[in-house]
């Protein structure tokens, strides 16, 4: 595989995983809007019903809908370095199999420990 298509190919990947996320968090807030209408949310007391992942099927469907795009996008780099990983080790450069596999454990441990 050459570099030119690696590139491509990984511009390809981010462009639509950002699209897919946008679309997602776009028909959750339509889908949200529909269902509270004008109501105004209460700003003077804020507890976030989402501490861990489970959590999220305590949360209406429109919010897990929004959740779920926001989910997307963060994944979508994640995906791109285990793309990156794939194509190096396919091309066995290991100076970048190992790079990636480093930036792979922070970005995993980093996520991870997130939701601790």
């Amino acid at each position: 595989m050459r570099d030119e298509q690696l590139e491509q190919i990984v511009g390809n990947l981010l462009r639509a995983g950002v699209v897919l996320a946008a679309a997602v968090v776009l028909a959750g807030g339509i889908w949200y809007l529909a269902v509270s209408g004008p109501t105004l949310p209460d700003y003077r007391h804020f507890q976030p019903p989402v501490r861990h992942i489970r959590d999220l099927a305590k949360l209406p469907a429109p919010e897990a809908v929004i959740l779920a795009g926001l989910l997307i996008l963060i994944a979508t780099p994640v995906a791109r370095v285990l793309f990156s990983l794939i194509a190096f080790a396919v091309e066995r450069d290991r100076t970048y199999v190992v790079c990636t596999l480093i930036v792979l454990a922070i970005l995993l441990y980093s996520i991870g420990t997130a939701w601790w």
